[in-house]
C-alpha cells in the first residue's frame, strides 16, 4: 500500500458501528435481527460465506430498504474476493452496494434514526476509502474523504452511547498525533484538525477490543498494526493478533498477521508449527505468497540455509507482485531478506540493490526482520 495513503486507513474503523445504540432506531430496536447481524459479521470475517448469505437473506427480508443490507453485501463481496483489486470483476458490485448504502443513509430525515443512519453512512464510506487506498486510487480517495469529514465530526456526539465508538475515537486520538510524527511532511496539515492524545487513543482502542459488539475484530487488527508499525512493541502486537486469529481461525489474513508478529519476536518454532498445521492449508494465492516469504525467513534465520531462503524469497516476491499495492509490504520483506543474504555472501552491490528496492516498497522501514 502507498505509504501516503495509509493516513486514510484509519477510516476502516467506521465499519459497522451501528450495533448497540440504546436509542430509538429502526433496526436497533429489533433484538432478534440485530443478533442475526452480529452473527452474520462473524461468518463474514471467518470466511463462512454460505452461512453468511443465509443470514443475510433473513436480514434483507426483515429490512429490505435498510442501508445495512447493502453494507453487509459489500462486506461479503470484499472478503470473498480478498484481496479485492481494482481490476476485479466484482469491483463494480462492491462499489454499487456501498454507494447505495450511503444514498439510503443520507436520505433519512427522521431524527430518531439519525445515529443509526449516520453510522451506516460512515461505515460504507470507510469501507470504500479502505478499498481505494489499498489500490492507490488517489482520485477516488480525495472527493470521498472531503465529503466524509463532516459526518466523522458528527459521530463524536454519540461516543457516550456506544462502546463500539471507542474504536473510532481511539483511532482518531492516536493517529492525529502519531501519523505526523511518523511522516513529518503532514505536520502542517495536522494543525487543521483537533488535537488528539496517543495514550488515550490506545486506551480507547483497547476498550473497543473487549467491549465492542461489532468492531472487536477491527479493534484487535488495528491495535496489532499500531503496536508493530508505530510502537515497535512486537510482543504487545502479538497479544492482539493472536486473539484475532483465534476468533477467526479460517481467515488467512488474520493468520498472516499473527505469524508476522511471531517472526518479529524470533518465535520461529511457533510460527513454523502454525504454517505446517492443517489449519493453514488455505488455497488463497495471496496468503500462499505470504507463506513463501515466511518460509524464507525460517530458512534464513532458523536453519541458516541461505540458498533455500533465497529460493523462497524470490518465489514469494514473484507471487505477491501480482497483487499490486496489497503485496508491497511482503515484497519488501523478501527484498530485505535477499539483501541480508547477499551481504553474507560478500555481494555488496547486490545487497545494496535489494535494500533500495525494499525501502522503496516499505512504509515502515524498521519492520524488516534484520535483527
Amino acid at each position: 500500500m502507498n505509504g501516503k495513503l495509509k493516513t486514510l486507513k484509519w477510516l476502516i474503523g467506521l465499519l459497522l458501528i451501528f450495533s448497540t445504540f440504546p436509542i430509538e432506531a429502526q433496526l436497533l430496536k429489533d433484538t432478534g435481527t440485530l443478533n442475526l447481524v452480529r452473527k452474520d459479521i462473524d461468518y463474514i470475517y471467518n470466511l463462512q460465506f454460505s452461512e453468511a448469505r443465509d443470514l443475510y437473506t433473513k436480514i434483507a427480508a426483515a429490512y429490505p430498504e435498510h442501508p445495512v443490507i447493502y453494507l453487509l453485501r459489500g462486506m461479503i463481496t470484499y472478503w470473498e474476493n480478498y484481496p479485492l483489486l481494482n481490476t476485479s470483476p466484482f469491483k463494480a458490485s462492491f462499489e454499487s452496494d456501498l454507494h447505495e448504502c450511503i444514498r439510503l443513509a443520507e436520505k433519512n430525515t427522521n431524527p430518531d434514526h439519525k445515529a443509526e443512519y449516520l453510522l451506516s453512512n460512515l461505515s460504507a464510506r470507510g469501507f470504500l476509502l479502505m478499498f481505494y487506498a489499498d489500490n492507490d486510487l488517489v482520485m477516488e480517495v480525495i472527493p470521498l474523504t472531503t465529503g466524509t469529514y463532516k459526518y466523522v465530526m458528527q459521530s463524536f456526539d454519540y461516543t457516550s452511547l456506544c462502546s463500539d465508538l471507542f474504536y473510532f475515537t481511539g483511532m482518531y486520538n492516536y493517529y492525529r498525533e502519531a501519523y505526523p510524527k511518523a511522516y513529518p511532511v503532514y505536520k502542517s496539515l495536522a494543525f487543521l484538525f483537533p488535537k488528539g492524545d496517543m495514550q488515550t487513543g490506545l486506551i480507547q482502542l483497547n476498550k473497543a477490543s473487549t467491549k465492542s459488539v461489532v468492531l472487536r475484530a477491527e479493534s484487535l487488527y488495528l491495535l496489532a498494526y499500531i503496536y508493530v508499525n508505530f510502537e515497535n512493541n512486537y510482543f504487545q502486537a502479538s497479544v492482539y493478533s493472536r486473539a484475532l486469529h483465534e476468533l477467526y481461525p479460517d481467515n488467512p489474513q488474520f493468520m498472516a498477521t499473527y505469524l508476522k508478529n511471531l517472526f518479529l519476536q524470533k518465535r520461529y518454532d511457533e510460527a513454523e508449527k502454525i504454517i505446517n498445521s492443517p489449519g493453514a492449508a488455505f488455497t488463497n494465492k495471496y496468503f500462499l505468497s505470504q507463506i513463501s516469504i515466511f518460509k524464507g525467513i525460517i530458512e534464513e534465520k532458523k536453519n541458516l540455509d541461505y540458498k533455500a531462503a533465497q529460493q523462497f524469497y524470490n518465489k514469494g516476491i514473484k507471487e505477491i507482485s501480482l497483487f499490486g499495492d496489497y503485496g508491497h509490504e511482503y515484497e519488501s520483506f523478501g527484498y530485505f531478506g535477499l539483501s541480508r543474504i547477499s551481504e553474507v555472501n560478500g555481494e555488496k552491490n547486490a545487497s545494496q540493490m535489494y535494500r533500495r528496492e525494499a525501502l522503496k516498497l516499505s512504509d515502515f522501514k524498521k519492520v524488516n526482520f534484520d535483527k
